[in-house]
């Protein structure tokens, strides 16, 4: 099947839904699937997102600045996390009992809305790794277009180039929850530095860059143009020393570079993997 196929297919299935709430993060994936449901179903479509301390405000401006391009209705709601029961502890489950909040208050909005549906952006290469919270996607009903027309990340991001999307190459992005290893506390403070941390970086013009936080060691995931940039000139100490400034005590850099899930590798085999 081609990738224009199961665009088509896309499309239709979100005509059928009749209207659609979309959790959008501005990423690359709710943005092409937000423009979609916009041709599919005109009107018909709403886009919420979450503003917490899981997520940098630039993320934010750019979702916001793409809905007023489009002139599509954009919610923003206001949640707290880390008062969610249990998630500040950090379990192996965390994204399920965020999701279940979260996915809970986008459908209260969809309902204010008139609004029948709520669909989420993960796709065919979100199948196999452990995300807990597609159970709670699963339990909520809430839909999963792309996954229904089996669009991979790079179809998607070919079809986001073809229609001009500005996300089309954007980098992947996680919560800054992910960042912080299952059982470690998540904390308004831990969060900060991880942010401050990696808008440092791409400051300095990464294009692809994790700071996972281990106490007080700074593990930088990133890409090989980012190898680069860090052992060009005197990057390698001005990464170190802003890096300190705002908390770490030691600086390193993964070998084995960016990878998603890499807080994963440490579970059992019997929870890497979900169904969704």
């Amino acid at each position: 099947m081609t990738i224009e196929q199961k665009y088509n297919d896309l499309k239709g299935y979100l005509r059928d839904l009749g209207s659609v709430a979309i959790a959008y993060s501005g990423g690359v994936d709710s943005t092409f699937l937000l423009k979609a449901a916009r041709e599919a179903l005109g009107d018909g479509v709403i886009a919420v997102t979450a503003r917490s301390c899981l997520f940098p405000e630039r993320e934010l401006d750019e979702a916001t600045a793409f809905c007023e391009k489009e002139g599509i209705v954009h919610v923003i709601q206001d949640t707290n996390e880390l008062e969610i029961e249990g998630f500040a502890k950090n379990p192996v489950n965390r994204c399920y009992l965020c999701k279940k909040e979260v996915f809970g208050m986008i459908r209260a909005v969809a309902e204010k809305h008139g609004v029948t549906n709520v669909a989420e952006g993960s796709n065919m290469d979100d199948i196999g790794d452990y995300r807990p919270g597609m159970v709670a996607v699963a339990e909520l009903g809430v839909k999963s277009p792309l996954r229904n027309a089996l669009l991979y990340k790079q179809e998607i991001r070919e079809l986001s180039k073809e229609m001009g999307l500005p996300t089309w190459d954007k980098p992947s992005f996680a919560c800054l929850a992910s960042r912080v290893p299952y059982g470690e506390e998540i904390t308004v403070r831990r969060l900060g530095m991880i942010d401050k941390a990696e808008q440092y970086l791409l400051g300095m013009g990464f294009r692809q860059a994790r700071v996972r936080f281990h106490g007080d060691i700074a593990r930088i995931e990133t890409d090989v143009d980012g190898f680069a940039l860090i052992l060009s000139g005197e990057n390698r100490e001005k990464i170190h020393d802003a890096l300190k400034n705002i908390g770490f005590t030691y600086i390193t850099v993964d070998l084995l570079g960016y990878r998603t899930g890499s807080m994963n590798e440490g579970l059992g085999k019997e929870i890497t993997r979900t169904d969704g």
